[in-house]
């Protein structure tokens, strides 16, 4: 069974369960990693906001120091993206088990703070691009909590070490179920997610857009060229319903499932989903956008990393390559029929045919008023 089929089974199970939930929910969209076309951002650059620094040149002293500043430098395919959980000074209980979740999907290219840190992100957001120089980190989620934005988890991503865009979401509470409220088995470390998209509005509202480009960015992973069927073990449903008079800013529900496969009878195995945690629901707060130029700068691939192209291949989007072969105009009057010996026969008779007519001709001719036709011998059939 090939990870296409998984992912499509996965899809229709996906849209079931959403309609036992009653969300609303009226389009649905697959996205997978690797070649299945799985779109994130690989380089980020600062905002408008944050002017750029002039950062000191460090001379590496030893060979030690030499080797970890190369694995810093930017590369063609760069390495996997570590995020940081990070709590302020208040924090909820439902908002740290919710940073434990999210901490545990994350591994292994995870770090968690344990300590109480006094930050503000959308205020001043040095503190943040300090412990991202610090630890190496692309991405980061802080928790917090206050009577005016309860149980809060702010979204951060970074370029160069230094903050490109952050979203803040709001945890609905009462919703919430961590990962410990599920008895059932879970998926291991390290696998790679399948993440469906349930909504149109992730098409058409451009913060919903951004929050789709996060999340996927989020729960990438590392690249990689092929993906085993058996490493396909859970799948993330994020989904929103569509905006109305009375809520036009519809609420995210993200949830996880663990595949388990079932004999149909079938070639294709049914595929069934058993929820594993976490339950979240989020709304929409506070957002900070990066400039379109900078954007722009930070999304410009490298060089070197463009496929080569060859003349009448193509490659589509499932990855599997296309052959065109070019065949001369074939001349089919020279073209070789098979000879039978019915053929040859009725070609026979066709000519013997074509000479009696020929001779009672010239006889007609021959003849007078008053003569009788003359009476030709018969000719024997060969």
């Amino acid at each position: 069974m090939r990870a296409v089929d998984v992912l499509t089974l996965v899809a229709a199970s996906v849209a079931q369960l959403l309609d036992r939930e009653n969300l609303g929910i009226n389009e649905i969209s697959l996205k997978e990693s690797s070649k299945f076309g799985f779109s994130s951002f690989t380089h980020y650059h600062t905002p408008a906001s944050t002017s750029p620094t002039m950062l000191q040149t460090v001379k590496p002293k030893n060979a030690r120091s030499k080797r970890a500043l190369e694995a810093r430098e930017p590369k063609i395919v760069e390495n996997e993206k570590t995020t940081l959980f990070l709590r302020g000074t208040n924090a909820s209980g439902v908002v740290q088990d919710a940073l434990g979740d999210l901490h545990s999907l994350k591994k292994p290219q995870a770090v968690k703070f344990q300590k109480k840190n006094a930050i503000h992100p959308f205020e001043d957001a040095s503190a943040l691009e300090f412990f991202s120089r610090k630890n190496d980190a692309s991405l980061m989620v802080f928790a917090s909590h206050s009577k005016k934005r309860p149980h809060n988890l702010t979204f951060v991503r970074f370029f160069e070490y230094q903050v490109l865009d952050m979203v803040e979401l709001g945890l609905d509470g009462e919703t919430f179920r961590k990962m410990q409220d599920f008895k059932n088995s879970k998926a291991g470390i390290g696998l790679k997610p399948m993440i469906t998209f349930s909504g149109a509005i992730f098409e058409n509202n451009p913060t919903y857009s951004q929050m789709k480009l996060l999340f996927l960015d989020f729960f990438h992973g590392n690249t990689v060229s092929e993906v085993d069927v058996e490493a396909l073990q859970y799948t993330i449903s994020i989904s929103a319903a569509d905006p109305t008079d009375e809520e036009p800013n519809p609420k995210i529900h993200l949830r996880c499932y663990m595949l388990k496969t079932v004999r149909s009878g079938h070639k294709l195995p049914r595929v069934e989903l058993e929820e594993m945690g976490p339950r979240m629901d989020f709304k929409i707060g506070r957002i900070q956008e990066a400039n379109p130029d900078m954007m722009k700068e930070a999304m410009k691939k490298p060089k070197g990393q463009e496929m080569r192209t060859k003349k009448n291949i193509t490659v589509d989007s499932m990855g599997d390559k296309i052959g065109r072969v070019h065949v001369d105009r074939q001349d089919l009057g020279k073209l070789q029929t098979r000879k039978m010996k019915g053929l040859k026969k009725r070609a026979r008779d066709e000519s013997d045919n074509e000479g009696d007519d020929v001779e009672m001709e010239d006889d007609d001719v021959e003849m007078g008023d008053n003569d009788l036709p003359a009476i030709s011998p018969k000719r024997a059939r060969v």
